[in-house]
């Protein structure tokens, strides 16, 4: 279950419902309103709804409640793109707030510095001491 935008730029979104381990698309609902996809999502008789073990979500905090309520032998699973998103913007924030440089930048310094071209390495960053002293 996700929301895409019906227009670029828009805050009009659509949801979509699908079945992953089928690969198949089931449901396009043109709203993005609780009431809107529970009414839809109920159209399908419960024996079918009953079956459902798994529907995984982004981190809209109505989803949960749609799928509790259409739903109920389900257990939600936030999408791991969404929660990976979230967590490296959340660690970028920490690593410009600590001013830490790039995950990149580091391993670059530390490959030249560990196969002896400290000479490459950029002026202040000649040696793993200095470095660490400086990104404390």
């Amino acid at each position: 279950m996700d929301e895409i935008s019906k227009r670029k730029g828009h805050q009009n979104f659509a949801t979509v419902i699908g079945d992953i381990e089928a690969g198949k698309l089931i449901e396009v609902i043109d709203s993005h309103q609780q009431e809107d996809i529970i009414e839809v999502l109920e159209q399908q008789p419960l024996e079918v709804r009953e079956q459902v073990e798994e529907v995984s979500v982004d981190m809209w905090g109505g989803f949960p409640k749609v799928v509790k309520k259409v739903f109920p032998n389900a257990v939600v699973v936030i999408d791991r793109f969404h929660v990976i998103k979230v967590v490296n913007t959340e660690l970028n924030r920490i690593r410009r707030q600590a001013r830490i440089v790039s995950v990149h930048r580091v391993s670059k310094v530390v490959r030249r510095i560990a196969v002896g071209r400290e000479a490459e390495v950029k002026k202040g960053q000649a040696s793993p001491d200095a470095w660490h002293s400086k990104h404390r």
